[in-house]
């Protein structure tokens, strides 16, 4: 299977504290891979690194995207390019609507003008994968929108702008169980139409057990200190992560 992203030796500094070392981790097209590790372990700055994130600097090492050097390049290249991040808390933006804010997205990443008719058909269907009521679609982007929904409002995005890598970054947090049966559904159904990679980063088994894990990798210390098929996810889920970081 070939290769879709690949962070070579990957060190990350933000405010003058190196966050992430020499961290290293290849994604195959279609693969989804699991990233664990302990609060602070550096996790959400890796995602937000491959995402391009102008609040970390890149001290050391590089990051390939089907075979190309998108070490230097803005968030918006990499978005283009098929690079998708949800994020832990989503932000609130008062004054466009999720229809609005998800339609001009996908107009900036294909480049063509996209019909309301055409945009409003596969919101719809969108929605209804999530169980979303409709009128979401007028609300501001996140605005009063509880924890959930925001979460729900992410996924929904996941499957409007279908990318070709999307990063899901702590997705689960704080959801309930029916909420993340809901996500995982959205998730799954993302994987089943347009087959991308996924990188997960999760505490969470529930939004696991749905997916057919490739490779998980656990990162301490800013460092990914261990690697494994799907089942280590399982087992640290299990056993909690000292015996694998111990003496690291």
């Amino acid at each position: 299977m070939s290769e879709l992203l690949k962070t070579d030796k990957l060190t990350v500094c933000a405010e003058g504290k190196e966050l992430l070392h020499e961290a290293s981790l290849t994604v195959g097209e279609g693969e989804t891979h699991v990233l664990m590790g302990p609060n602070g372990a550096g996790k959400s700055t890796l995602g937000c690194t491959v995402m391009g994130s102008p609040e970390y600097s890149i001290t050391g090492g590089r990051i390939f995207f089907d075979g190309e050097d998108i070490t230097e390049e803005t968030a918006d290249k990499r978005a283009r390019r098929g690079i998708f991040l949800s994020f832990q808390n989503p932000v609130e933006i008062p004054g466009i609507t999720l229809s609005e804010f998800l339609r001009n997205a996908a107009e900036q990443l294909t480049g063509r003008r996209i019909k309301l008719f055409e945009h409003k058909k596969e919101l719809a269907k969108a929605m209804a994968v999530l169980d979303m009521d409709p009128s979401y679609g007028d609300r501001e982007l996140n605005v009063g929108f509880s924890g959930g929904e925001k979460k729900k409002a992410e996924i929904l995005q996941l499957l409007m702008l279908k990318p070709r890598l999307a990063i899901l970054d702590e997705t689960d947090s704080g959801l309930d169980v029916d909420a993340v049966k809901t996500v995982s559904k959205g998730i799954e159904e993302y994987r089943r139409s347009v087959s991308g990679s996924l990188l997960i980063i999760t505490h969470n088994a529930k939004i696991l057990e749905e997916l057919n894990v490739d490779k998980t990798h656990i990162l301490s210390g800013g460092r990914i200190v261990r690697e494994g098929s799907g089942a280590l996810a399982a087992e640290v889920l299990e056993s909690g992560f000292e015996k694998y970081i111990d003496g690291v």
